[in-house]
């Protein structure tokens, strides 16, 4: 009775939802010339996509649009396109890690403004998608970097 108590009451008291985020994977060129734009974290300084909380007024797609204009100053080439999804555990500012999901937008880029809302405050720079799978830390974003190609995704 205990246990069927703490199974069904308590611990799901404890289970934190999973929040949701939008990410922005910036590419150019095609065929073995595609690069994706990675950026580095502020806090962490590892490698990541531009990403960020849904914003008031935009869809998914308008979110990663501006999250990577302000994150990477992108030029922006057409629409975001969803191409796929990915988990990881975010640390708030409080240091609890919670669940996230966070759906990722193709975005093809003509090239980067040099003056943008976050310049100095992040490095960018352009890898091969299996450059870009190797260099972040999410498994799932790994794998969906490895298989990317521009031409999949138009």
């Amino acid at each position: 009775m205990l246990r069927q108590f703490w199974n069904s009451f308590l611990v799901p008291l404890m289970v934190r939802p999973a929040r949701y985020q939008v990410a922005a994977l910036c590419h150019r060129g095609k065929g073995s010339s595609t690069r994706i734009l990675l950026i580095t974290s502020r806090d962490t300084g590892r490698w990541v996509l531009p990403k960020g909380w849904p914003k008031r007024g935009h869809d998914a797609g308008g979110t990663a649009l501006e999250e990577a204009w302000e994150e990477a100053g992108i030029k922006p080439q057409g629409r975001p396109r969803l191409v796929g999804r990915y988990h990881y555990q975010k640390r708030l500012d409080g240091g609890l890690p919670v669940p996230t999901r966070v759906e990722v937008f193709a975005i093809p880029v003509s090239g980067l403004h040099d003056d943008y809302p976050e310049k100095g405050q992040r490095d960018r720079v352009w890898m091969s998608p299996a450059d870009a799978a190797a260099a972040v830390h999410e498994p799932e974003l790994s794998e969906l970097l490895a298989g990317f190609t521009a031409e999949a995704r138009q």
